[in-house]
């Protein structure tokens, strides 16, 4: 439960529909409420609509989902129908952002080699101050999968130092482009949270001109 929420900043993400919005995707939350003996299995799911969606599976109440709307549902009924689909559908049926998930990495070795994608990233990004000024540098190469990576407060070079698995000396070694995505910052440090919009700020122009689309 957050005490605050009015505190966090505030968020209009594409799949964060509003009540009255009519689209075939939605997240939900399954709740605790069983369904009547005379219809079919199921669960219902609070999907932040008017009504309640019963969906084809029974779930544990609590467990997040992410749910096709029926496109047959009737406006005057009473609940909706769905079903439960990977939350990757929406992104890749229909080209949707849907968010994103997280991954543990214990070290800096293993967000190279603990990537989902089959093969790796094709382009990995290091930032930091001693990189090369990101609106000076040359175009991207075509890639499918880019991983943009950001040190602490003590930079990249400390996540190198404490990793026995990466037997280089320069950090900038571990990737094909080594950016420094705010020259003539004015400040000893930049925080994680301001760099990351700041560095995909940057970035974006020199995405976009790699040729790079959403998939």
């Amino acid at each position: 439960c957050f005490p605050s929420p009015g505190l966090l900043n505030p968020l209009d993400s594409p799949h964060h529909m509003r009540m009255d919005e009519d689209v075939e995707y939605r997240e939900g939350v399954v709740l605790d409420r069983p369904v009547k003996a005379s219809a079919s299995a199921g669960s219902f799911v609070n999907c932040g609509l008017r009504k309640e969606v019963r969906i084809n599976k029974v779930l544990v109440p609590g467990t997040r989902v992410t749910v096709r709307l029926n496109p047959d549902n009737k406006p005057d009924s009473s609940i909706a129908l769905g079903a439960v689909v990977p939350p990757s559908e929406p992104r890749t049926a229909r080209g949707l952002y849907w968010g994103y998930t997280v991954r543990f990495a214990p070290k800096l070795s293993k967000v190279f080699s603990e990537s989902p994608y089959q093969g790796g990233y094709d382009l990995t990004v290091g930032t930091s101050e001693r990189g090369e000024s990101v609106y000076g540098a040359s175009k991207l190469p075509v890639f499918k999968h880019l991983l943009i990576v950001f040190g602490g407060v003590r930079g990249l070079e400390c996540s190198l130092e404490s990793d026995e698995d990466l037997h280089t000396d320069d950090v900038s070694e571990l990737f094909q482009c080594y950016f420094n995505t705010c020259p003539s910052q004015g400040s000893r440090t930049i925080r994680t949270e301001e760099a990351i919009p700041i560095s995909l700020a940057a970035l974006q122009p020199k995405i976009a001109e790699s040729g790079w689309r959403p998939s």
